[in-house]
């Protein structure tokens, strides 16, 4: 079976306060793009362990702690008929890159083997799996834009079309530690709800609608922000860091993104969603 897991990108995100548990509570806005990795899953024969391959961008570190192979395992647990399956992965989104590539093939490995052998799992289960996947998955399960709160578990589905615009990705390939980028942020409550900014045309966003993350990313790597302006220059009606980064995005009037990078070592996506 193939399925196409997505990426996301975060519009807002504010970092509220640190929890007892060492997390951090957040608020943001999720929403989806059609930027791609492609996933294959093939039962095994006779087989009693899955197995993961990729191509496509390089995966760093184990491959046996891909959340594809954890996402398999966790429903072992649960259903020990469960068989092996080969999982093989194009990678296509960026690594760690606030994308979300790794959280969406690990969500959509859930899916793929509740279809693939009938486990029957209900949305709201699959939902609770995800989440002991980590924080972003669970978006992944619903796949539509959504309110993040708690750790980005939290989701409240809303309504925010923007297929009127084009989205511009720049990844610059610049790894972000995001323990490191939490520890320089500044918590803040009280602050307009991010629904309340996004309601209102997106010309009102730039200024109304920050992401926390920017402030410390900005002073680890103080060249990303060259990022920013440079998307606003060439016309971007609002421009972000998304997630924790290091990729930016830039929302621009329908197909009026540049069409090359104009960046030296950078790479662009064009995406008309």
């Amino acid at each position: 079976m193939l399925f196409f897991p997505n990426c996301k990108i975060n519009l807002g995100l504010r970092i509220l306060r640190r929890r007892p548990d060492g997390y951090h509570d957040l608020e943001t806005i999720f929403y989806p793009l059609p930027l791609k990795d492609v996933l294959e899953s093939q039962p095994i024969l006779n087989g009693l362990f899955p197995l993961f391959s990729s191509y496509g961008l390089p995966i760093p570190g184990d491959p046996g702690t891909n959340l594809c192979l954890k996402a398999w395992h966790l429903l072992k647990k649960d259903f020990p008929t469960l068989p092996a399956v080969h999982l093989h992965l194009l990678k296509n989104i960026p690594i760690g890159a606030g994308l979300g590539g790794g959280s969406a093939d690990g969500a959509r490995t859930l899916q793929t083997l509740n279809t693939q052998f009938h486990l029957g799992l209900s949305q709201q289960q699959l939902l609770d799996y995800a989440a002991q996947l980590g924080s972003d998955c669970p978006f992944f399960i619903l796949n539509t834009p959504c309110r993040g709160r708690g750790r980005g578990e939290q989701l409240q589905p809303i309504t925010l079309d923007l297929s009127a615009y084009t989205f511009g990705l720049v990844d610059p390939g610049i790894h972000i530690s995001t323990a490191r980028a939490f520890s320089l942020c500044t918590p803040a409550e009280n602050r307009t709800p991010l629904t309340a900014i996004i309601s209102q045309p997106i010309e009102t966003w730039p200024g109304a609608l920050q992401n926390d993350f920017e402030t410390p990313v900005f002073q680890l790597h103080p060249e990303l922000k060259k990022i920013k302006d440079v998307l606003y220059a060439h016309g971007a009606l609002y421009a972000s860091l998304t997630g924790s980064g290091s990729s930016f995005f830039g929302i621009f009037p329908k197909d009026q993104a540049p069409a090359t990078s104009p960046f030296h070592i950078n790479y662009i996506y064009r995406i008309l969603p």
